[in-house]
């Protein structure tokens, strides 16, 4: 995008941002990444079914990335803006790709997460264009992290 963000985008943005910082998004956003590392619906069921807090705390994660992505989807958040200042939503992403097929299936629901995926696969490419190697590097970091954390019951 070669046009700069307007003011409105900006303020947009900027409560994006904010909204990350509610108590139960962040506790949220903190169970995620230091537990949900999963290979199969099943596994997404066993330690984050629905029902359950880490459920709850799992859902509320993917659904405000979902939203935003939604945002910068359909161009009301400036897309070199949202890449340059906001990457975890491509590390959800990483971590929930394997199952999304499987969810899609079980729940009948083919835009299931579909647009942290659309959003997620323009940041692959914009990434690559001005950082080659970046995603790989992303990827093997965040293979070690798995490696190293234990694992939710």
């Amino acid at each position: 995008m070669a046009t700069t963000p307007t003011h409105e985008q900006a303020q947009l943005h900027l409560q994006i941002y904010d909204m990350r910082r509610e108590a139960k998004l962040r506790q949220g956003r903190d169970w995620f990444f230091k537990n949900y590392f999963v290979d199969s619906l099943e596994d997404w069921m066993r330690i984050a079914g629905p029902g359950t807090e880490n459920g709850a705390l799992t859902m509320m994660v993917l659904t405000y990335w979902d939203q935003a992505c939604a945002f910068l989807n359909y161009g009301v958040l400036h897309e070199d803006l949202f890449f340059e200042t906001s990457g975890e939503f491509f590390g959800v992403w990483e971590r929930v790709k394997p199952v999304v097929p499987q969810a899609r299936e079980k729940f009948v629901n083919k835009q299931f997460l579909a647009h942290l995926e659309k959003a997620a696969q323009r940041f692959e490419a914009w990434s690559e264009s001005r950082n080659p190697g970046s995603i790989a590097a992303m990827r093997q970091f965040m293979k070690q992290m798995r490696t190293q954390l234990p694992k939710a019951a």
